[in-house]
């Protein structure tokens, strides 16, 4: 299986349209955010995760997220399982829980079983 796309969002609906075919409609797409209120801020970003499985492939496996901060630090983690009909798309919701100590940007490591990191970031700014 491949990660297509990996996105921190506000909302996902999926909807049927003739073929039959699917579609997603995300809201809210983001890669920062403004503090609510004073440090140490606690956020729970949704983070999707679109997948292909290929023809040939089992569609079996596993997604971790690690979350790291700008030191590099794990400062959350999630794995859990997938499963993708072989030759069809699939959608997984990550939930993180993040707690940022400062203003700054904690990157979603996103991978499948054996795949390569697909790296999300979301920055945390001062209030305006």
């Amino acid at each position: 299986m491949d990660i297509v796309a990996a996105l921190f969002v506000e909302g996902i609906e999926q909807r049927s349209v003739p073929g039959p075919s699917t579609r997603f409609d995300l809201t809210g797409v983001m890669f920062s955010l403004p503090a609510a209120g004073e440090l140490p801020v606690h956020v729970a970003p949704h983070l999707v995760v679109f997948v292909r499985c290929p023809p040939d492939d089992p569609g079996t496996g596993t997604l971790e997220v690690e979350f790291l901060d700008a030191a590099g630090t794990e400062v959350a983690r999630n794995a859990q399982p997938v499963t993708v009909q072989p030759g069809k798309f699939g959608r997984l919701l990550v939930k993180g829980e993040l707690t940022y100590e400062d203003y700054g940007t904690i990157e979603a490591h996103v991978k499948l079983t054996g795949g390569a990191p697909v790296v999300v970031p979301l920055t945390l700014l001062a209030p305006g």
